[in-house]
């Protein structure tokens, strides 16, 4: 594990308030942090939180073939991750100098105290045995790795079931929940570790260090304790030299923190197993406490619905009466009008920006009927100038006004005027000719 180095400053700080029997996060020398235990929807699943340090657990089962060496016990597997999810400094998939001295310590506290009955394991004798698999997975650290973790262990051992199975023969059956109700592992007792952190070469004690606490101790000693007051293991490291009224005074205190933190699994696990029985729910989301889970959250407040009509009129009658009533539409400007009772509409009433692009638009409209007016005006007098005897004809100069011309509905018109006046006047010039002919004849 790579973890950033505290400064200097930050070191004298500590151990400035380790001298002064103080600690970062306001606890006493002797105080242990909460612990919350949270159980999963499957039997052998729980989190456990050692203040801000979070443990998963999940145990699980298989059928195998026992070891050559003990044919009549089952089989016992640990394991411990520490994942870059619980701490920057972890990294994934490599066995560091902690993951495995937090394995072996694991290892020592569970299967070397024979917490567990593995002869109750054991389905057909050099051939068939339950191996019983714990996976811990870190998801936080902040310090005390290893009592999170024998915690969440024991804890995910004593809610766990295996099938149930039967023996005919040579032939071996294996239940389903449905069929036959789980079994429970056969415990004996309940080994909990608890972490003592010395300063100054033992001068200071802290007990259930934190995180920042660990990068400044000197040395740890582990104990692991049941209620019995039977020491499972010990473990010391770091490079103190510990003297015999230390360790006895740090045995002193185990016992008083695992009796505690046994009654607390105790009644978690029996918690869970009233709301399971009962049919209620349970489960992480349901163990986790609502106002975690929805922010927006609001308490809800009763409404009175007496009296309601009576508190309507007297509102009513208190209001200010409407400025004005408009009883029929009113026309604001062409398009828009205004119906029914109320506050005057808004539509109608124009910017001042509005208005002036409407100006422009009204100011060119204008012109663009005057010049409409002029071209129809010349090409009329044009007409007339011209001989009642000769065709006329469009000139390209002509027909280029007529399509450039807007709107185009004008063009259309005169074209079509054009177009009548010649056909008058070829009519007019046939029947000339035609009475001339019959006048000779």
């Amino acid at each position: 594990m790579k973890a950033t180095p505290l400064s200097n400053c930050e070191r004298r700080f500590i151990l400035r308030a380790v001298e002064e029997r103080k600690r970062l996060d306001g606890r006493q020398c002797y105080d242990y942090r909460n612990v919350r235990i949270s159980f999963g929807a499957d039997y052998g699943c729980c989190i456990v939180e050692l203040g801000k340090t979070r443990v998963l657990a999940q145990v699980s089962c298989e059928l195998v073939p026992p070891k050559p060496n003990r044919p009549t016990e089952g089989i016992l597997f640990f394991n411990l991750e520490l994942s870059p999810m619980a701490a920057p400094g972890f990294e994934p998939g490599r066995q560091t100098d902690l993951l495995v001295k937090l394995n072996r310590l694991i290892e020592r506290c569970l299967r070397n105290s024979k917490c567990i009955d593995t002869e109750s394991l054991c389905v057909v004798a050099g051939e068939k045995v339950w191996q019983i698999r714990l996976d811990l997975h870190l998801l936080n650290h902040d310090g005390n790795i290893i009592d999170a973790a024998s915690i969440a262990g024991i804890v995910a051992l004593c809610h766990f079931r295996r099938p149930d199975v039967s023996v005919q023969g040579e032939e071996v059956t294996v239940y389903t929940p449905e069929e036959r109700d789980p079994v429970p592992l056969s415990i004996h007792h309940m080994p909990i570790c608890v972490s003592f952190a010395f300063f100054q070469q033992g001068t200071y004690l802290l007990v259930d260090p934190s995180e920042r606490e660990e990068r400044v101790m000197d040395g740890v000693l582990v104990i692991a304790m049941n209620k019995h007051r039977e020491i499972c293991t010990m473990q010391s490291s770091g490079g103190i030299m510990l003297i015999k009224d230390q360790v006895l005074r740090c045995s002193k205190i185990t016992a008083v923190k695992v009796a505690e933190i046994t009654e607390l699994i105790q009644k978690a696990l029996e918690n869970d197993q009233k709301v399971r029985k009962e049919g209620g729910k349970f489960g992480f989301a349901e163990s986790i406490p609502n106002q975690k889970i929805t922010a927006f959250k609001m308490e809800s407040a009763a409404v009175d619905t007496n009296n309601v009509e009576e508190q309507a009129e007297e509102i009513i009658t208190k209001a200010d009466p409407p400025l004005e009533v408009f009883a029929k539409p009113i026309l604001h400007t062409p398009g828009t009008a205004q119906i029914g009772e109320g506050i005057e509409n808004s539509w109608g009433d124009l910017e001042e920006s509005d208005r002036e692009e409407a100006a422009e638009e009204e100011d060119e409209s204008e012109v663009t009927a005057l010049e409409c007016q002029k071209m129809e005006t010349e090409d009329t007098s044009t007409m007339k100038e011209t001989k009642k005897d000769e065709p006329i004809v469009l000139s390209d100069s002509e027909e280029e006004e007529v399509v450039i011309l807007e709107p185009q509905e004008l063009p259309k018109k005169t074209r079509a005027q054009t177009n009548s006046k010649q056909e008058n006047t070829s009519k007019k010039a046939f029947n000339k000719r035609r009475r001339k002919k019959r006048a000779a004849h």
